[in-house]
């Protein structure tokens, strides 16, 4: 055998060993991608201890303090007041605290500071308020149950130690996903759901769902009460509220209007729930916590913010159209849905007007003016649940649309029948 043939068969050898060692090495080596379960003490809340055991997901979750505006325009985490692109919230929440102070919603790490820091937290704000800041609250319900509710929120501040973390989604033993908001069990019970027989991919949207929801406060216990009785479309909440549930009637008396008013609190899961995602089975933790990867082991990304930062593990998995038709998509709706969501907050803000100034004139039909009021609150209760719910319609852009058209036709009914309680056309 020469020289060439022999080189050329040791080269043949070498490239059959090293494509041998690549077919075979997922058979051969185990993965870096199984992660050690570590069985936490109950009533371990800080985050940074979890971080010890999960660093991956801990790093992540430490993400939420970035603040940084949304990719599609809408939203982000920048700590901004909403009423200097939506002047409208200035007159439709006039005499209650979110006309004083209405900023975007920062990460879940800020949740305590931005709690302690909002002008709408007074001396008289009760304790119902930290229920989905901290994760503090396990046992602080454990210990006083609903009792906590009607407690200053001030005297509960030295509670909250850790804001919103890993022991408000996860038994600290199994890592298992468990809910830490007694007003969400409560509600699904009312609803016949049992959360205990839930799927793992149910779960991975009620932790979610147990605090990104509309609630009120009931008026004696001051007890944190999801409105879903009846179902989860702003129609039906707004039947629920009709019946005075506990005595409840009313959020505030609009100043000018003189209107009982309703403010809807963050309806994402509600709003969702109906929503295409939502009806194909595809969990909020999919697109606002996907799946990445390090150095080969798999994590589930605990930065809860918008999927168009990671649009490729978040939509990419399911969707093929490529990251550019993605975010047009998404910036197109939340354009549409904006675009209206605006028109009908100034028909509402109108309507208050012609009520106040209807009510101004001395002969003015009261039972005109009565129905004037029920007409300008449902309208704004359609522009709230949209307003206050976080994907500019996203989740659920039909009914969105479907909403916020009712709003304004509503607003204007409002106003009709204030300027015919008072006989003119103010």
């Amino acid at each position: 055998m020469n020289n060439k043939k022999r080189f050329m068969l040791v080269g043949a050898g070498f490239l059959g060993v090293i494509l041998a060692a690549v077919v075979l090495q997922p058979f051969l080596i185990k993965p870096a991608n199984t992660m050690k379960l570590a069985k936490l003490p109950a009533g371990e809340y800080d985050p940074a201890v979890w971080g010890r055991y999960y660093p991956l997901q801990y790093s992540s979750y430490r993400k939420n303090l970035e603040m940084a505006p949304s990719p599609a325009g809408f939203g982000g985490s920048e700590k901004v007041q909403k009423s200097e692109k939506e002047p409208e919230i200035l007159m439709n929440f006039k005499g209650m605290p979110f006309s004083i102070d209405y900023t975007e919603d920062r990460g879940h790490p800020y949740a305590i500071e931005d709690l302690k820091e909002s002008k709408r937290v007074t001396s008289a704000t009760v304790g119902s308020c930290m229920t989905c800041k901290t994760a503090n609250i396990i046992d602080v319900y454990e210990e006083k149950g609903w009792d906590y509710a009607k407690l200053p929120l001030a005297e509960l501040y030295r509670e909250m130690k850790h804001p919103v973390s890993c022991a408000n989604c996860h038994n600290p033993a199994t890592m298992k996903l468990k809910i830490a908001n007694p007003a969400f069990k409560e509600a699904m019970q009312r609803k016949g759901v049992d959360i205990d027989k839930a799927s793992r991919e149910e779960m991975r949207s009620y932790v979610c769902g147990q605090c990104h929801a509309e609630y009120y406060f009931e008026p004696k216990s001051k007890k944190v009460v999801f409105p879903w009785d009846k179902g989860y479309l702003p129609g039906e909440m707004y039947a629920y509220y009709e019946e005075k549930p506990a005595g409840f009637e009313h959020d505030w008396i609009h100043p000018d209007s003189q209107a009982k008013m309703l403010k809807a609190q963050h309806p994402d899961f509600e709003t969702w729930a109906g929503g295409v995602h939502g009806k194909s089975g595809v969990s909020c933790a999919d697109c606002h916590m996907p799946f990445m990867r390090s150095k080969g082991q798999k994590y589930s990304s605990h930065q809860v913010t918008s999927p168009m930062k990671s649009a490729e593990e978040s939509c990419g998995v399911c969707h093929t159209q490529g990251l550019d038709w993605l975010l047009e998509r998404v910036r197109t709706e939340q354009n549409n849905v904006w675009q209206l969501q605006h028109t009908a907050g100034q028909a509402v803000a109108r309507a208050h007007e012609a009520i106040a100034r209807a009510a101004a004139v001395g002969n003015a039909d009261k039972a005109g003016l009565e129905q004037a009021r029920e007409l300008v609150r449902k309208a704004q209760w359609f522009w709230d649940m949209v307003a206050a719910e976080n994907s500019m319609g996203f989740h659920n852009p039909d009914q969105v649309m479907n909403t916020l058209g009712r709003s304004i036709d509503l607003a204007h009914r409002a106003a009709a029948a204030a300027n015919k309680a008072a006989k003119t056309n103010l």
